[in-house]
C-alpha cells in the first residue's frame, strides 16, 4: 500500500507546479516596477517595495478587501463574504506583527486589497480525495486533478501622500499533491490559500530590516476570532476535510465593531 501511495504522489506531482500569473486587473494604482519572483514553488508572485518609504511608515489602516471585476461570479453572497473576511483576517494577523494598526485618518498609510479571482473547489472531487487519503496513507494529501480551487489577489501599501510604497500581485491554485486539504465547500481552497497570501502581504510591505514583533495586547485583530483554531486541526485529522466553519473561526463580527 505504501508503494502504491508513493507511485500516486510521483504521478501527480507534475500537476503541483507553480501557478500561472493572473492578468492585471486594474485595481492597483500602478503596475510598473512589479518584479516576478523566481524562487517561489507554488504561487505566482509579482511585487515591488520602496524600502526607504516603507521604513518611515509605522501606522497602517487596513481597508476591507473588495471583489474586483468578475471575481466570485457564480458564488453565493455568503461564500463571497466568507472569502473576503478570511483574506482580511489573515492580512490583519500578518500586518499587525510588523506595523501598528491605525484608524482611517488623514495622513495615515493605507493597505488596499482586491480579490481578483476565486476559483471554486470541486466538492465531488474533494469528497473522493478525502476517502482516498484515508485509505492510502502517506505524506501530505492527494487531490483530484481539475477539481482544485484557487485565489488571486492584488494589494498595495499607499503612503501618507497617497503614493504607492509597495505592491503585490499574488495568485495560487491548490495543489493536487501537498498540504491543501480537500473541502466540500466551493470556497474551501480559496479560504486555505488566504493564509499564505497573508504571509506574502506581510513580507512584501515590510522593510527588510523590520523584525516581526510580539502580538499586541489586546490583539488588534481580535474581531476576527482567535489566531489559532485547534478544533480545525482536529477536524482535518479526523475527517480529512477542511471545514470553513471550524477552520476559520470566522463567525461574523458584531454589527458596529470598529475595524483596526
Amino acid at each position: 500500500m505504501k508503494h502504491v501511495s508513493g507511485l500516486l504522489l510521483v504521478g501527480l506531482a507534475a500537476a503541483g507546479c507553480q501557478t500561472a500569473p493572473v492578468a492585471d486587473s486594474g485595481f492597483l494604482s500602478r503596475y510598473d516596477g512589479l518584479v516576478a519572483r523566481e524562487d517561489t514553488i507554488r504561487a505566482s508572485v509579482r511585487q515591488r517595495r520602496d524600502d526607504a518609504e516603507a521604513a518611515r511608515i509605522e501606522g497602517v489602516y487596513l481597508e476591507p478587501a473588495v471583489l474586483v471585476g468578475s471575481a466570485g461570479s457564480g458564488l453565493s453572497e455568503p461564500e463571497k463574504a466568507m472569502v473576503l473576511r478570511e483574506v482580511d483576517r489573515q492580512i490583519c494577523y500578518e500586518v499587525s506583527e510588523r506595523f501598528t494598526l491605525a484608524t482611517a485618518t488623514p495622513g495615515t498609510a493605507r493597505l488596499r486589497t482586491g480579490v481578483v479571482e476565486i476559483r471554486p473547489t470541486g466538492a465531488a472531487g474533494s469528497g473522493a480525495a478525502a476517502i482516498a487519503n484515508m485509505l492510502i496513507p502517506g505524506p501530505g494529501t492527494i487531490r483530484v486533478p481539475g477539481t482544485t480551487g484557487g485565489l488571486a489577489v492584488e494589494t498595495e501599501l499607499l503612503g501618507p501622500d497617497g503614493q504607492q510604497v509597495a505592491a503585490l500581485a499574488w495568485a495560487r491554485r491548490a495543489n493536487t499533491v501537498g498540504t491543501d486539504t480537500p473541502s466540500l465547500s466551493r470556497v474551501g481552497d480559496a479560504l486555505q490559500l488566504a493564509e499564505p497570501l497573508g504571509d506574502a502581504v506581510g513580507d512584501t510591505i515590510s522593510p527588510e530590516d523590520r523584525a516581526v514583533r510580539p502580538i499586541a495586547d489586546p490583539d488588534p485583530c481580535a474581531l476576527f476570532g482567535p489566531r489559532t483554531q485547534p478544533l480545525g486541526f482536529v477536524t482535518r485529522l479526523v475527517t480529512g476535510l477542511y471545514v470553513p466553519e471550524v477552520n476559520t473561526g470566522s463567525a461574523p463580527a458584531e454589527a458596529g465593531t470598529p475595524r483596526p
